[in-house]
């Protein structure tokens, strides 16, 4: 793909019709090319921030094959702009497309903090983990602006409520007080997302996030003040991060890691769309044996829907990074686990101090 026509800092290199609404917006040639005459930008590519005031903001979770049962986002929308994210698809139910929009709208839940502490205080709550980015990064770009997340984090310390992390940003260190004060009770685990080694992979499938040299400094600062970390290592691409698997699992070991997790990719929705035409413009000589390679994971479609299938796939592709996954965990992660979070402080606290009789 010629660099001069690429869109510069996303993922998505073009914006999707929303699937749910029968008008579309598009950009006719003799527009683009009116404005390539007056030496104008067609398309500035910039940043929306846009405030959203849901009435909830903890979300059961009801899939069997997430590893979380609760989860809240603080975020709709992220600009990490990574090609393949599952929650892109989840954009066009607040109105907007799974492409660029995505990456450029951001949706912003500024009263997340004392949503979340109405939810930790009702009587009939009782503590379980409540992981924060189930759908989107809770520690992208906007959250240097906003501090949602700090602020959330503030209120699982002062109601002792266990809390789990996704992120692939290194802001994360910025809370690190607040982590440390929280694994002291053994109220956090943290999954930090690495999915290749290499900063050219990394550059083009997420191209606003953190270095790898950043994340593997995370996964290392995180272990060494005592916060468990495991390592997300999805998804796993056939023929552009499957190589890496080994690699990836003792780096991330050796930085302090204690397990690893996988899926592999599964382009459901518009994604499908949105991954082809990335790919076929930023990888064309290898494209179709990539998507080719994807397809065979989940017999002969880009996408997968049936829980227990859709994050392992299936067929020799599948096998085959399963079992090296499986190898890694046996050859870098013997006697090393994930604690289970602490759930019994809460009821003591639900009131914001603790209960003195």
């Amino acid at each position: 793909m010629d660099s001069k026509s690429k869109i510069k800092g996303r993922g998505a290199q073009k914006n999707i019709h929303n699937r749910f609404f029968e008008l579309s917006y598009e950009m006719r040639d003799d527009f683009l090319e009116f404005c390539h005459k007056k030496g104008e930008l067609a398309d500035k590519n910039k940043t929306q921030y846009l405030n959203v005031f849901p009435k909830t903001i903890v979300n059961k979770v009801t899939s069997p094959d997430v590893g979380m049962a609760y989860s809240m986002n603080m975020y709709q929308g992220c600009e990490h702009g990574c090609i393949y994210c599952y929650a892109r698809n989840s954009h066009e139910f607040w109105g907007y497309g799974a492409g660029l929009d995505f990456e450029r709208k951001i949706l912003v839940k500024k009263e997340a903090p004392k949503l979340l502490e109405k939810h930790l205080k009702k009587k009939s709550w009782k503590a379980h983990p409540i992981v924060m980015s189930g759908n989107t990064d809770c520690y992208q770009p906007a959250e240097k602006k906003f501090e949602i997340t700090r602020q959330c984090l503030k209120i699982f310390l002062k109601y002792k409520h266990p809390v789990g992390i996704i992120t692939k940003n290194a802001l994360i260190l910025r809370d690190l007080d607040l982590l440390k004060t929280l694994a002291e009770d053994n109220l956090i685990s943290v999954n930090v997302s690495i999915t290749s080694l290499s900063e050219d992979t990394r550059r083009i499938l997420e191209p606003r996030t953190a270095t790898i040299k950043r994340r593997l400094e995370v996964v290392r600062e995180l272990g060494a003040n005592g916060i468990p970390v495991n390592v997300m290592m999805a998804p796993i691409i056939p023929s552009i991060n499957s190589h890496e698997i080994l690699p990836m699992a003792k780096a991330v070991s050796e930085a302090g890691a204690l397990s690893i997790a996988h899926t592999i990719v599964r382009l459901n929705g518009t994604i499908g769309e949105i991954f082809t035409d990335w790919i076929k413009k930023t990888m064309p000589d290898k494209a179709d044996k990539v998507l080719h390679q994807i397809e065979n994971c989940h017999g002969g479609t880009l996408n997968e829907s049936r829980y227990g299938v859709r994050m392992r796939g299936e067929g020799q592709i599948a096998q085959q990074i399963n079992d090296l996954v499986k190898l890694a965990r046996l050859k870098y992660f013997k006697n090393k686990a994930m604690p289970k979070l602490n759930t019994s402080l809460h009821e003591t606290y639900k009131n914001g101090q603790m209960k003195l009789f």
